[in-house]
């Protein structure tokens, strides 16, 4: 009999401890990253637009140049980056598209690039879901090309991406620092 009871009583214990509520006030929530993740649509406006369907999205973290020397410094050249911060940046393509001369089927793919001082590579790459380039693998790449440094009219603080219409689609602009490239997307 008394271990009935001790028995009930440790299952009536454990059973109001699990159904305890948990106090809001005392969460510990997780403090504002240093490079916080940031997204850009294409068309730009696809967000407030309840017509217009997105052609594309970029998911990327935006590190900040914090009087630091970027390129060759933190970012070194000749080396695979993660086009940002923290996890690789993704692209999605909601319909085909073109870019580097190379026809891409809709999907989500990561982009890399190799920076140099005067072009980068552009790199999309089909593995996504990946921590930095530490697990870049070449062979899957979907396609690589070259694009020219350009110097933007000031230092662009955080690192940023941003989509400029054009007649057959798109050019992707990415700019930190004293660098910007840019690429066309031609959408099918």
């Amino acid at each position: 009999m008394k271990k009935l009871i001790i028995v009930t009583s440790l299952l009536i214990g454990v059973s109001a401890f699990s159904q305890a509520k948990l106090d809001p006030t005392k969460l510990n929530y997780f403090s504002v990253d240093a490079s916080p993740l940031d997204v850009v649509y294409f068309p730009i406006q696809v967000t407030s637009s309840k017509t217009e369907a997105p052609k594309a999205k970029v998911v990327y973290s935006r590190p900040q140049k914090k009087n630091r020397v970027v390129f060759n410094n933190l970012v070194k050249y000749g080396e695979i980056w993660r086009f940002g911060a923290n996890e690789n940046a993704e692209i999605k393509f909601y319909t085909p598209v073109k870019i580097g001369g190379k026809e891409i089927p809709a999907g989500t793919y990561s982009i890399f690039a190799i920076p140099f001082e005067k072009e980068w590579t552009i790199v999309l790459n089909s593995e996504v879901d990946k921590w930095g380039a530490y697990f870049y693998d070449k062979s899957k790449d979907v396609v690589r090309f070259n694009v020219p440094v350009e110097k933007p009219t000031s230092p662009i603080e955080n690192f940023s991406v941003t989509f400029v219409k054009t007649a057959s689609g798109a050019d992707l602009f990415a700019g930190w620092d004293n660098s910007q490239v840019k690429f066309p997307i031609e959408f099918k």
